[in-house]
């Protein structure tokens, strides 16, 4: 028992700031020494279609998902409370993180579908590259999951437990991982796959995500990027 109980405080209380320091310095130290290999390398030549969707889908329903993240379980309670419930709170964050959520669960799944069905994608696709995508479908997954469950407790307990064990992890208090002790499993599970996220980032195309505005320019850019070949007209 003690031994569980010694891995849960590791797994929520230790790892969650390894991630976030391996986020930042390995971030930092790739734009320091791979500048040029910061962005989100595209296949629009390959296949432009299916990317168009997949891509327009996933990406503005995971801004929501982002934002909703932060606003949610960051903000001050005196900023919430005023104009919402705890109960309120929580269905707020149910409807809307889960529209979100499905809108970019569908869209990433076309972009697996196109990256593993096509034969030239798939040859001009890293290995971690697959293995990104991947843990972010599940992540979506776990984050969808987590609302029909959480729809049985409608009190808003849960909720106010997990925005505290946020919270408590951001502005580095002590003893937030007991916070999680009989949360069930699938928020733990949500909340691990999270940071390992984080962990990875700064060594695949995830490193991009620093790149806020250049994220906001490209949902409303008005154009998308195409190459073309112009034969010379003579005169």
């Amino acid at each position: 028992m003690n031994a569980s109980y010694d891995l849960h405080l590791f797994l929520f209380g230790i790892y969650p700031y390894l991630c976030l320091a391996v986020l930042l310095l390995g971030s930092l130290v790739r734009f320091d020494r791979e500048p040029y290999t910061w962005k989100s390398d595209s296949s629009q030549m390959l296949r432009a279609g299916q990317l168009r969707i997949g891509s327009n889908l996933f990406h503005y329903g995971i801004l929501v998902v982002v934002i909703g993240h932060f606003l949610g379980f960051l903000a001050p309670h005196w900023a919430v409370d005023w104009a919402l419930d705890p109960a309120q709170h929580q269905l707020l964050a149910m409807v809307g993180g889960g529209i979100a959520g499905l809108v970019a669960i569908i869209g990433l799944s076309i972009l697996i579908y196109r990256r593993l069905g096509d034969p030239r994608i798939r040859r001009n696709s890293r290995k971690w590259d697959i293995s990104i995508v991947l843990m972010l479908w599940l992540q979506l997954l776990l984050g969808l999951v987590t609302v029909p469950l959480s729809a049985q407790h409608m009190d808003g307990a849960m909720f106010e437990l997990l925005t505290d064990y946020v919270k408590g992890i951001v502005t580095f208090k002590s003893g937030v991982a007991a916070l999680l002790v009989n949360v069930p499993w699938v928020y733990r599970l949500h909340i691990l796959l999270g940071f390992t996220i984080f962990l990875v980032s700064p060594f695949t195309r995830m490193v991009h995500i620093w790149s806020g505005a250049g994220v906001l320019a490209y949902l409303f850019r008005p154009y998308q990027l195409v190459r073309t070949r112009k034969r010379a007209v003579r005169a």
